[in-house]
């Protein structure tokens, strides 16, 4: 009989693979199960053998021998200052050779702007230090605009050279002819690769850049910064891989009718991921602020009714927040409830609250409640703020001068303790206020802090007496 040894292997079957978070499958399917995206999955051809397993890979010889973790230097991996302190608060105090950062955010947000003002600092510390110059590539737009802005806010160096690419080979040909110490790329979705399929900004695109600037930076030890477009939905665009990939994922967020910028690290391979830069949008450009404090308190916080200050903690960094609160009497038959800054639900919350335990009814009347400066104060610990805002509204008296409060109002009225206390009375003692409301669960442990009298509060009625002596 013949051998039917042949025919008898079994053809290696095929697999698919979701080129957006990796996610692998024995058959296609339209909608990938672990991320939910759909038409991502690709198949992946000759993956397993007929057996079912993956190939076997042969040993290779290592490029350096492994040594004891004490003998390997750390020098490479230690982080240089941008100069712009604000972005290396977020960075963990620099950026390291051969890193790559990733800074997504909406269209108009800045980040153009930052990465443009962070290379011409990057480029004048290079230059004092003799290192080689910075490249700074643009696929949106041309040489000529990118000089404009460069102008506006005062961004020009002779150590910046600026080149617009929209081709990988012509973008890795600049890196070879400039050996730059920092590459700026503006935007990874912009560039495409002619040795790949697909058009800019397409997943498989995305992920051939990505990868071949990651490669670049590692063998050159250059550090480089990426633009990341975002979806309507707030994503990074592109294959999730890509967050993956690099070492820095950062996010710069704000208002756009508004000038305060924040910017935070999602994910760092180097330092820190709860700290805040804080960036001030003029005219001349993006300006980092060490001290914020001065866009979200207004100067007649103690002459108005209706405000109280109050410090919030956007990671690890207290950021002081005045609450300006306005009751007036309402036109309609339905009285509004309009929020900004704040949440709307906890502020419905302390108002019926209010109304409860303190009788001060506001179901007749117009309620706004809001921020100075286009400032976020979201979480809990500013219940305690806005209960004392909208009181001091509601009965005309204004809060005392020096005034600060911070503490969660629960349903029957207490105070709850809540996190970050020290922190927040040390800002508020460096900002001039002299007089806090602090929860009294937890007040026996905070420390003494010069210039500050501390009030520690067990009840919403017990605060706003306190602040409120008239009313």
């Amino acid at each position: 009989m013949p051998s039917n040894t042949a025919s008898s292997v079994k053809a290696p079957k095929p697999s698919y693979r979701c080129s957006e978070c990796g996610w692998s499958s024995p058959k296609w399917l339209g909608q990938c199960r672990e991320c939910r995206a759909w038409g991502t999955l690709e198949e992946v051809a000759g993956a397993l053998g007929g057996s079912g397993v993956t190939r076997a890979v042969p040993a290779a010889r290592p490029s350096s021998p492994a040594r004891p973790i004490g003998q390997v230097s750390a020098e490479a991996a230690r982080a240089r200052p941008t100069g712009v302190g604000e972005l290396d608060r977020v960075l963990g105090g620099g950026i390291v050779p051969g890193a790559v950062v990733l800074l997504a955010g909406e269209p108009g947000v800045g980040k153009s702007t930052l990465l443009l003002d962070v290379a011409a600092k990057a480029a004048a510390v290079a230059r004092q230090r003799g290192e080689g110059p910075v490249l700074y590539v643009t696929g949106e737009e041309s040489a000529s605009q990118v000089r404009l802005r460069a102008e506006r806010i005062e961004a020009i160096d002779d150590a910046l050279l600026l080149a617009a690419e929209t081709e990988l080979g012509a973008l890795l040909g600049h890196v070879e002819e400039a050996s730059p110490s920092l590459l700026v790329v503006d935007s990874v979705q912009t560039i495409a690769s002619a040795a790949v399929d697909g058009s800019a900004g397409g997943v498989t695109q995305v992920r051939a850049v990505a990868g071949a600037l990651i490669a670049v930076a590692k063998e050159r030890g250059i550090p480089v910064l990426l633009v990341g477009h975002v979806t309507k939905d707030g994503g990074i665009a592109g294959p999730r891989v890509l967050e993956h990939l690099v070492d820095v994922v950062t996010q710069f967020e704000g208002d756009r009718h508004a000038r305060l910028r924040l910017l935070r690290a999602v994910k760092n391979r180097y330092g820190p991921t709860d700290e805040v830069g804080c960036f001030d949008l003029g005219e001349r450009g993006i300006v980092g602020l060490a001290d914020p404090s001065g866009l979200f308190l207004s100067a007649a916080r103690s002459e108005v009714p209706g405000t109280c200050a109050t410090v919030t903690l956007e990671g690890r960094r207290p950021m002081p927040v005045e609450i300006q609160a306005l009751v007036a009497a309402t036109g309609a038959g339905s009285p509004r409830r309009t929020t900004s800054g704040v949440d709307h639900a906890r502020v419905a919350m302390g108002l019926a609250v209010l109304a409860a335990r303190l009788k001060v009814d506001a179901s007749g009347s117009d309620v706004y409640v809001s921020t100075v400066g286009g400032a976020r104060a979201v979480e809990p610990a500013t219940d305690l703020a806005v209960a004392i805002a909208i009181v001091s509204a509601a009965q005309g008296v204004p809060t005392p001068p020096g005034l600060v409060a911070f503490g969660e109002v629960g349903l029957t009225g207490e105070v709850r303790a809540t996190v970050g206390i020290q922190r927040r009375l040390a800002e508020a003692a460096r900002l001039g206020f002299d007089r806090a409301l602090v929860p009294l669960a937890g007040s026996q442990e905070l420390r003494e802090v010069p210039g500050m009298r501390v009030l520690p509060v067990s009840h919403v009625g017990e605060a706003v007496g306190a602040a409120l002596p008239r009313g």
